[in-house]
C-alpha cells in the first residue's frame, strides 16, 4: 500500500524573500525585484536579472565551511535549514529514515569562472587550483552538504533536469516516501548562475530578454 505524502516544512532563498514569510508577502504584494547586474555587464546583450539581494552565508554556515561553498551550495543549505526547523520533524526520526533530493540545473558554474579565469591570468606560474574547486562545482554538493550537516542517512544525490530540476527532486522524493524508502526528504532546488559566464552563455543561445528600456520603464 502506498504511503500517503504530505509537505511539513518549507524554506526559501529569492529574489523577493530570504525566508518564507517574507517570499510569500512580497509575492502577493506583487514586488518586482529586477535590476542590474551585481557585477559590470555592460558589454552582454542582457544587463538585468532578479538577483537574491542581502544574503549573508554566515547567518547560516560557519564562515570557515561556507568557504569551501559555492554560493549554489549556501543557498541550499540556507533553505534546508529553515525546512527542517519548520517541519519539527527531526527529533522525531531515524536519520537513516531521512533523506535528501537536492537538484541543480548548473552548479557551481561562479566557482568554475572564478578558477578558471585565475588559471588563465596565472598560468605562466603553473597551474594552481583551490583544492575545493570540484566540490564546490559539482551538482550534488549540496545535497551532500545537507546531509552532512544533520547526520541523514536515507537517500541522497541530486537530480539535473534544466529548468525542471526542482521540481524533479520534489517529484522523485514524493515517490521514494510513497514506496516506503524514506520517512522524510529534503527536497528541492538551488542555482547561482549570475556570473559572466552564465550570462554569456545564455545570450549566446538567444535565452535572455534583452528588453533593457522595458526594465527601466518598470
Amino acid at each position: 500500500e502506498l504511503k500517503r505524502v504530505v509537505v511539513t516544512g518549507l524554506g526559501a532563498i529569492t529574489p523577493v524573500g530570504n525566508n518564507v514569510p517574507e517570499f510569500w508577502e512580497n509575492l502577493v504584494n506583487g514586488l518586482v525585484e529586477q535590476d542590474y547586474y551585481s557585477f559590470d555587464a555592460s558589454q552582454f546583450k542582457t544587463q538585468f536579472a532578479c538577483e537574491v539581494k542581502g544574503f549573508d552565508a554566515t547567518q547560516y554556515i560557519d564562515r570557515k565551511e561556507a568557504r569551501k561553498m559555492d554560493l549554489y551550495t549556501q543557498y541550499a543549505v540556507a533553505v534546508a535549514k529553515e525546512a527542517v526547523a519548520d517541519s519539527g520533524l527531526i527529533s522525531k526520526m531515524r536519520l537513516n529514515r531521512i533523506g535528501v533530493i537536492f537538484g541543480a540545473g548548473i552548479g557551481g558554474i561562479r566557482t568554475f569562472e572564478e578558477e578558471t579565469s585565475n588559471y588563465a591570468l596565472h598560468k605562466e606560474n603553473g597551474p594552481k587550483y583551490n583544492p575545493f574547486f570540484i566540490p564546490k562545482m559539482i551538482s550534488d554538493f549540496a545535497a551532500g552538504q545537507i546531509s552532512i550537516l544533520y547526520g541523514f542517512h536515507g537517500p541522497n544525490y541530486a537530480t539535473c533536469s534544466a529548468c525542471a530540476t526542482s521540481t524533479n527532486a520534489i517529484a522523485d522524493a514524493f515517490n521514494l516516501i510513497r514506496l516506503g524508502k524514506a520517512n522524510a526528504i529534503v527536497s528541492g532546488g538551488s542555482e547561482a548562475a549570475i556570473a559572466a559566464c552564465g550570462v554569456g552563455g545564455f545570450n549566446a543561445m538567444h535565452a535572455l530578454s534583452t528588453a533593457t528600456d522595458s526594465r527601466e520603464a518598470l
